[in-house]
């Protein structure tokens, strides 16, 4: 299969009906961070009923209770917070027949230190219960990003990043990283059950849907537009002439969960760190009319000598918001749940930081995605289920 495209674009906007369940599944997934931007499309493409290694059973595990536009996705919600080993020990231990771990979930907090010791306990909370409760556990997905080549945010532009583009054979930089502890505790972990593989993968910017992820470029993107829609407001470009002149990558969400289910399935991609991009380039200044066009909304153009910050432009909009919302019958949600303008302003900084896929290509994955379809269909998604009007 070279290799399965889950029907491209159209995964990301068609919905599927529910087939009976089958009496016994091939392969049962634990997904943590269900309602991520990664999360979210795992949900909803490991049920198809054309997924390798399927038929797939899935429990998806999230902190919050489940939302609506998660519903749709034929899994086992399971409310549990990863950071609480207890919690851990009462929601995952009944959970004996566990054959694949997709953990595709992170926690921020205010110093990378701190990042570290969060995100590495949450880890070793789910290996800890898991690994050792079900017998069949065979491949373990860990999702981590590009920031293993550039640093954590703390230090970005500060320690001097790789020169890209990116190769999976870089070495580590010379600072602390979460992603860095995350892949050792994976190694150690998988390594204490004989035959138990793993696979790390690194997506650089997401493109998907997830109204709860901070890290949701296109979602915020969206409520930017609709702010300037509703205000009659320039869309105003809110990066350096780098990023607007410049050549950029992204990941698409659906790409990513196909990249994770080829590890876990195939043979020559065990034990392996895999870049995860949609094998193309763009330019915002090009992709900036395509969003004024989903809007219908005037295009801004790169502004010389003027510092334009998402952050300030938008720092009042919380009443505004509130006014769509009711204008539009959208689903109830609040500014600063959904806008995440410092994401936007350091995305918009930079450009260039680019990874290669050969190493993928060589090991036998060959998805892709035309990055333009994918930035409309996920503005399309983010309409569908009325985020934004």
């Amino acid at each position: 299969m070279s290799w399965w495209w889950a029907g491209a674009i159209g995964a990301a906007k068609k919905k599927f009906d529910v087939d009976e369940a089958p009496p016994n599944y091939q392969s049962v997934a634990l997904v943590v961070g269900v309602t991520g931007i990664v999360g979210n499309s795992l949900a909803e493409i490991l049920p198809l009923s054309d997924t390798p290694g399927g038929p797939w059973k899935v429990y998806g595990v999230a902190r919050r209770p489940r939302p609506s536009w998660n519903e749709d996705h034929p899994i086992n919600y399971i409310t549990c917070d990863v950071s609480d080993a207890d919690d851990v020990k009462a929601k995952l231990s009944p959970l004996t027949d566990i054959t694949n771990i997709f953990y595709v979930t992170w926690t921020n907090r205010s110093t990378e230190k701190e990042n570290c010791e969060a995100n590495g306990e949450m880890l070793k909370n789910v290996l800890n219960v898991v690994i050792p409760n079900c017998p069949n556990l065979k491949h373990i997905c860990l999702q981590t990003g590009r920031k293993h080549y550039l640093g954590p945010f703390e230090t970005l532009w500060k320690v001097q990043p790789h020169d890209p583009p990116y190769t999976e054979d870089l070495p580590r930089l010379d600072c602390l990283n979460f992603y860095y502890t995350l892949e050792d505790i994976l190694l150690q972990e998988a390594g204490k059950k004989e035959g138990l593989t793993w696979s790390v993968h690194r997506p650089g910017v997401i493109f998907g849907f997830s109204p709860y992820s901070i890290m949701n470029v296109v979602g915020t993107l969206c409520v930017y537009a609709a702010i300037c829609k509703h205000e009659g407001a320039v869309l105003r470009y809110p990066g350096s002439k780098v990023s607007w002149d410049g050549y950029s990558d992204c990941s698409d969400a659906d790409l990513v969960v196909e990249h994770q289910i080829w590890a876990a399935v195939d043979p020559y991609a065990k034990n392996e760190a895999f870049n995860v991009s949609n094998g193309d380039v763009f330019k915002w200044k090009h992709f900036w009319k395509v969003l004024a066009e989903q809007f219908g909304v005037e295009c801004g153009e790169y502004e010389e000598g003027k510092d334009v910050k998402l952050q300030e432009l938008m720092k009042d909009k919380g009443p505004v918001w509130d006014e769509i919302v009711r204008e539009n019958g959208l689903a109830p949600t609040k500014l600063a749940d959904i806008g995440h303008w410092w994401l936007i302003d350091l995305v918009f900084q930079n450009a260039g930081v680019l990874d290669t896929m050969n190493k993928s290509k060589e090991h036998g994955f060959l998805g892709f995605r035309n990055s333009k379809n994918s930035f409309i269909s996920w503005i399309d998604k983010v309409k569908a289920y009325k985020i934004v009007p």
